[in-house]
């Protein structure tokens, strides 16, 4: 006769199959986690290469990456979608925000209507903290304007009053760190980079009006001149 099987043994057969379920749950999460963190920084590899040709001033070269950009975000949130708690994870998030700043900044920088956080189907505190990366961003823009360009007022102010209206923004988001992740903290470097950028191109402005000034003096002086001779 054979022997009957004792309820320790179906206990511990009952053991090694939950085991072994949560075993096949981990190893796809592992294997999950490991392909996002490699298109997470493909990512924001591409979101990068979309500003830089921002700032080479190739907007057709801008959209192409934003094309990458928008087929890796994609691709990302597949691998994740199963999983809440990888999709929440730093990496991801941090990649996303990139994606935020890319998309943010080519809108700024060609004067179009801002992206929304539902358009880019990215969470509301990432996309926040992408705004305030780009206008952090807009620094550099305006910098490159005041160094390349000799009249420069009209689109490094139009940039600056972006900065201003973007801090305007972020400030009014006064919730607990729990829900914004760390926003407050990337609001406080918004407004440092935006005080040292206004000073600097008020500075730049108060000597672009010093050389008309003087250019106008010299005109004067030269037709003076003229008119004597």
């Amino acid at each position: 006769m054979m022997p009957t099987r004792s309820s320790e043994d179906d206990a511990m057969h009952g053991l090694g199959a939950a085991c072994n379920a949560i075993r096949d749950d981990l190893e796809r999460r592992n294997a999950a986690r490991d392909q996002a963190i490699v298109l997470s920084r493909q990512l924001i590899r591409h979101c990068s290469e979309s500003i830089r040709a921002l700032h080479r001033r190739d907007l057709v070269g801008a959209d192409a990456k934003l094309d990458e950009v928008s087929a890796g975000a994609a691709e990302l949130k597949s691998v994740v979608g199963e999983y809440p708690d990888l999709y929440y994870t730093g990496y991801t998030q941090d990649a996303l925000k990139e994606v935020a700043e890319a998309y943010i900044t080519r809108a700024i920088i060609s004067g179009r209507a801002l992206p929304s956080a539902g358009e880019l189907d990215i969470e509301s505190a990432t996309y926040l903290k992408g705004l305030g990366e780009a206008a952090t961003e807009l620094r550099r823009f305006i910098l490159d304007i005041l160094r390349r360009e000799e009249d420069h007022s009209r689109e490094a102010e139009r940039l600056l009053n972006v900065m201003d209206e973007i801090y305007d923004q972020l400030v009014t988001f006064d919730f607990p760190d729990a829900l914004t992740r760390g926003l407050r903290r990337q609001t406080d470097v918004v407004r440092g980079v935006l005080e040292r950028t206004r000073g600097d191109l008020t500075q730049s402005l108060r000597q672009q009006k010093l050389q008309d000034a003087l250019r106008r003096f010299e005109d004067q002086i030269d037709a003076d001149v003229g008119g004597i001779s």
